[in-house]
């Protein structure tokens, strides 16, 4: 289209420069005494025209001749340019095959080829960026090697070439520069020069996934679990992890805290720091209610913790995993020698509203035992035995039903019970 349009327009000057010049009488006269001279008008036109695109070419080809040194010039520049980020493209080429030697000369040639333009002064495009890459490529390609020395020296350059509070790109740069020094101290096991240089991030850059990774890392490797676990907790919530394995490492990390009270009011404070989803893992509430009982505080505290994972034992009984629920009838067995009439009623009404359950009939007949209820102790733990599939449990049972005969004096029942609690392991 554009074409024809262009086509119609010479068309048109064509047949308006015919219509002028066929036609036209017009003469023009130049007196230069004693002479005259007539022109036509059409002569001189062209005379006109012609003069011009002389003039115009003799300065064109005059610019072009003055301008080549400057050609000149900037193509060697350009050479130089051209031989700089080959060499960058090199250094990265290398690193990512593992070839760390060559990655770093390759880069330590850019780097001397971008000081030899600007020592000629000439200003490279995203210069400084290209040389803080390069100084962290000879970083990472040392860091490898194990040469600390040259790693640390090239971050603090790059670090020197992104100043805080420069352009937003520069800024980019520093804090890119930063995690990955951050890394490299994770690597070199030294947790505090990682979670320093992490703090040196602004915050939002703090938040990202990249740093909350190596700060999960470097708290866990500098054991300040209660860290460890808020960052955890920060990396579920932008799904870094999986469902399973973000459950899995803060189940972890709260198992850990748990374990480092040394007392029961430390524990309860550690267990009200927990959050209410995590409360209510079973693993955890069942081993912060061993860990309870075992540092000597209150078995009624720890019952307390263990409801909703009963709750949701009795409710739905296949819910909770065998090895779960074994663990909450062992921490609520050794908690029985106080038991509250409440919790005694619970128990009942859970063995109750499922007869076929061995766990919850072993359960029973341990409480009846410690409530003095013998005859009913007896009943249910005999009933429990056949069905139970741990063997501690069915041992103990059988301890139960020894003791229970001993204080009947039926030696003989005695004797057979321990008996088969010996062959219960």
């Amino acid at each position: 289209m554009r074409a024809a349009l262009w086509l119609l327009a010479l068309f048109g000057v064509a047949v308006a420069a015919a219509l002028f010049a066929g036609n036209n009488q017009g003469t023009i006269t130049l007196y230069w005494p004693p002479y005259r001279i007539d022109f036509s008008l059409n002569m001189v036109v062209l005379l006109l025209v012609t003069s011009f695109v002389t003039v115009y070419a003799a300065l064109r080809a005059l610019a072009a001749l003055l301008e080549l040194p400057h050609q000149a010039r900037r193509w060697r520049v350009q050479q130089k340019e051209r031989a700089m980020h080959s060499a960058m493209l090199d250094a990265l080429t290398h690193m990512l095959a593992g070839r760390f030697i060559r990655s770093r000369k390759a880069a330590l040639s850019a780097l001397v080829k971008e000081e030899t333009l600007a020592a000629a002064g000439e200003k490279v495009p995203h210069g400084l960026h290209l040389k803080a890459l390069a100084n962290m490529v000879v970083a990472e390609s040392s860091h490898a090697l194990q040469d600390r020395a040259t790693r640390e020296s090239h971050l603090q350059l790059a670090l020197g070439l992104a100043p805080a509070g420069g352009s937003a790109h520069e800024q980019e740069l520093r804090e890119g520069v930063q995690m990955r020094g951050a890394r490299w101290a994770l690597d070199d096991r030294d947790a505090d020069l990682a979670l320093q240089r992490l703090a040196a991030l602004p915050q939002g850059a703090a938040r990202r996934t990249l740093a909350l990774r190596i700060k999960l890392k470097a708290t866990r490797l500098a054991r300040q679990t209660q860290d460890a676990l808020d960052t955890a907790r920060l990396l579920g919530k932008h799904r870094a992890f999986s469902a399973d394995a973000a459950q899995s490492i803060v189940r972890g990390l709260a198992i850990e805290l748990i374990n480092s009270a040394h007392d029961p009011s430390q524990l309860q404070q550690t267990w009200q720091q927990l959050e209410q989803l995590e409360r209510n893992m079973p693993e955890l509430a069942i081993h912060a209610a061993q860990r309870l009982v075992n540092l000597g505080g209150e078995p009624a505290q720890a019952r307390a913790w263990l409801v909703p994972v009963w709750e949701r034992m009795v409710q739905l009984p296949n819910a909770l995993p065998d090895h779960h629920a074994l663990k909450l009838v062992r921490a609520l067995e050794s908690g029985l020698d106080t038991l509250d009439a409440a919790w005694l009623a619970r128990i009942e009404s859970a063995q109750l509203a499922n007869p076929r359950d061995a766990r919850l009939q072993y359960l029973a007949g341990v409480a009846c035992l410690k409530r003095q209820l013998w005859g009913k102790a007896q009943q249910l733990l005999t009933q429990a035995i056949p069905h139970l599939t741990d063997a501690g449990l069915r041992a103990s049972a059988w301890r139960h039903l020894a003791a229970l005969a001993e204080r009947r004096n039926d030696g003989e029942a005695a004797a057979e019970a321990w008996k088969k609690a010996a062959l219960a392991h």
